[in-house]
């Protein structure tokens, strides 16, 4: 009994060497593994990251005056005896992005009865999108969306929808007659996109005590113009905020700061050899 003690305990102790072994052995393999995975999932983010593709900027960042995007001259022209010559701006909450603008008149031709018309032009902006897509292809897509509302005037008549020539990037004529108010009207509609700027103009007419209803061709006439000083204004308004010098605190502000880099790059026996003069600039 007494020998067999000891080489029972002999036994136990060489058995209990490979397993601790094994478990050395795992832990060393797992933080191989963790090493690994964590260099892999770290390495593969970046690569996420840089596949994104950009989206293109938008090209207009503003939008006109509707009210003063077509000029006066034509205004008087297309809309006599209006009653508001400056028109009248359409509520929006944003003008950098949703603005408008009409104008109405009824032109008295005495026993030849009136002439009653209406101008009325729109724009809306749409900036670039990381998920909703460019300015252009937004400004696109609703262009297209403006057509269709068009063209689903309720009680039009003689509809007819045609490209119009040399007023934007793209643009639709849209045609009908309506009648209302006991008189028959007759409408046209230009639907522009420049770049990311759709620009919707609708302008119609009718006469009133048996005067006769406008000509279908005038009122197509005087639309296209309207909607062609309508869409450069879009162009015109971001050339001038490129070419506007800054405003007079804006020119202060930047001569402060040319001064003080200025004192930055001095050294201190010059900055203190002679002292600022205090007379005062002479007025320009």
């Amino acid at each position: 009994m007494h020998r067999s003690a000891p080489r029972l305990s002999r036994i136990l102790a060489c058995a209990a060497v490979p397993v601790m072994l094994v478990a050395v052995g795992c832990s060393s393999d797992s933080g191989s593994d963790g090493k690994k995975n964590a260099g892999s999932s770290s390495s593969g983010s970046p690569s996420a990251k840089s596949s994104e593709p950009t989206v293109e900027p938008a090209k207009f960042a503003d939008l006109p005056d509707p009210c003063g995007s077509i000029a006066k001259k034509t205004i008087e022209d297309l809309v006599p005896s209006a009653k508001k010559k400056n028109g009248t701006a359409g509520r929006s909450n944003d003008l950098a992005a949703r603005s408008s603008c009409s104008w109405n008149g009824l032109d008295d031709k005495g026993v030849k009865g009136s002439q009653y018309r209406w101008l009325d032009v729109g724009f809306t902006r749409f900036d670039s999108d990381q998920s909703l897509g460019s300015g252009a292809k937004r400004a696109t897509d609703d262009y297209a969306k403006q057509i269709t509302k068009t063209k689903a005037t309720d009680g039009a008549e003689k509809l007819a929808a045609e490209p119009a020539a040399g007023i934007g990037e793209e643009a639709t004529l849209v045609t009908y007659g309506l009648s209302k108010t006991d008189e028959d009207f007759a409408y046209a509609t230009v639907v522009a996109r420049t770049g990311n700027v759709v620009v919707t103009l609708t302008y119609n007419g009718a006469g009133y005590a048996g005067a006769k209803t406008p000509s279908s061709a005038d009122i197509v006439k005087g639309a296209q113009k309207a909607a062609k000083e309508a869409v450069a204004a879009v162009a015109d308004t971001a050339e001038d905020a490129a070419t506007t010098p800054p405003a007079k605190g804006e020119k202060d502000d930047k001569k402060d700061e040319g001064k003080k880099d200025t004192a930055k790059g001095t050294s201190t026996s010059t900055s203190t050899s002679k002292p600022k003069s205090t007379s005062k600039p002479k007025s320009s």
